[in-house]
């Protein structure tokens, strides 16, 4: 079996990638193929595979140098949510230009008053007719300056518990109700935005899964983040999708994984994220002569052993979603885990500089990106659930703990002192 999935990717990727195609032309292609998201089902732009399956798909697609699927929350979030909770309308609206990456999107969820305890949310939606109205601020929202397209959580029954009452909605983020405002960070970027909705309208048609019971989506949504930030990410080196990012009319072969450029900006953010960045760190190390420290190869071969072991964890996880499981506690030891080899990273990689840690920009060796991995580094045990939350999701669901006591479990949202309503 391992053997046909070989050959056919083989044939497919040799016969199909032509790197003079446009980046949008390529990603056509691969969508049609079901080589974009080899684990999805096959109704589905996808063609059911294993974890093992898919691969030797990505091997097979980077002996050709071909970008693999669009980067971003498109792909890693919104597409596993709609397949796993559709309804059928909203799988075959979204879908398509997910996996061809023709549509950006952004995450809607965390709130100023609703981060750890994000089901304290105070967004709420008002039935209007065939629509609903939005009010309230979502903030730390990766991208939202580019996204077409926003996975929104929004209190809709303030009489129901804080669990539910929630809806999942797809939102149009290009319209008057919505703006954006980015948050700068002191990396000089500015990676994350707030978000204010005010009488944004969203459609009832888009609704994930059931109407009050939109927890379950959102569990979903939050357990593929974890995996995709437990494994380092992924898609195609980071180029991401939607018409305001500016690539899909770009050459596909000025992305290709053989490319110089397109390396060079793939061990960059792969700094932190295991194997991979402990071998930018070793050549980094060769480069300025220091591999033979010992205590610099001693913290160097321990962050290859992590990111190994993380590697392997995220395989189990994305296994487990090929077979149709929802991402397990095992998502959690991964997240948890890329937060450790991050700040290894920022470690052993100002040893290895040196003095010249103290430098920034192009000025620095590799342009600075050890610097900015360091600058960013407290980001990693913050984002896609603090390393608190996961320790204790894993407490919990694989050690068997108690929960902490929740008082406010069934009493209606409305009477809560959270955020505003205090």
């Amino acid at each position: 079996m391992a053997d046909d999935v070989r050959e056919e990717a083989r044939t497919f990727f040799e016969e199909q990638w032509d790197p003079d195609l446009t980046l949008r032309e390529w990603w056509v292609r691969l969508a049609d193929s079901g080589y974009a998201v080899p684990a999805w089902p096959k109704e589905w732009f996808g063609r059911a595979m294993s974890g093992d399956q898919v691969a030797i798909v990505n091997e097979e697609r980077e002996k050709v140098g071909a970008p693999g699927a669009p980067a971003g929350l498109g792909v890693m979030l919104a597409g596993p949510t709609i397949v796993t909770h559709g309804p059928d309308d909203v799988r075959e609206r979204y879908l398509r230009d997910i996996v061809t990456g023709a549509k950006a999107w952004c995450q809607l969820f965390s709130e100023p008053g609703a981060g750890s305890d994000l089901a304290s949310l105070q967004a709420k939606a008002v039935r209007d007719g065939d629509e609903w109205i939005v009010n309230g601020q979502k903030v730390w929202t990766s991208g939202a300056q580019v996204a077409d397209l926003g996975m929104l959580l929004a209190r809709t029954n303030p009489d129901a518990p804080k669990h539910q009452g929630v809806t999942y909605f797809v939102i149009d983020m290009d319209q008057p109700g919505i703006d954006v405002r980015p948050l700068r960070e002191m990396t000089g970027r500015a990676l994350f935005n707030e978000v204010f909705l005010t009488d944004a309208r969203v459609s009832n048609a888009d609704i994930v899964g059931e109407l009050n019971a939109g927890w379950a989506a959102g569990m979903t949504t939050l357990g593929n983040e974890r995996v995709g930030l437990g494994g380092g990410g992924g898609g195609a080196v980071g180029i991401a999708a939607g018409e305001r990012a500016g690539f899909l009319d770009k050459r596909a072969g000025d992305f290709s994984s053989t490319n110089t450029d397109t390396k060079r900006r793939a061990s960059g953010t792969a700094m932190a994220m295991g194997a991979r960045g402990a071998k930018a760190l070793i050549a980094l190390a060769q480069e300025r002569g220091v591999n033979t420290d010992p205590h610099i190869r001693q913290e160097l071969a321990a962050l290859h052993t992590m990111g190994e072991v993380t590697r392997f964890t995220h395989l189990r996880s994305k296994a487990a979603s090929a077979a149709g499981k929802r991402p397990g506690p095992e998502a959690s030891t991964g997240k948890l885990m890329i937060s450790k080899i991050t700040r290894a990273s920022r470690e052993v990689g100002l040893k290895i500089l040196g003095a010249s840690g103290m430098l920034h920009g192009p000025d620095a060796p590799m342009g600075g990106m050890v610097q900015e991995m360091a600058i960013f580094s407290p980001a990693v045990s913050i984002y896609g659930g603090s390393d608190e939350i996961q320790k204790n999701i894993i407490g919990e669901r694989v050690l068997g703990l108690p929960k902490e006591p929740g008082s406010d479990k069934d009493v209606p949202f409305k009477d809560l002192k959270v955020g505003t309503q205090r």
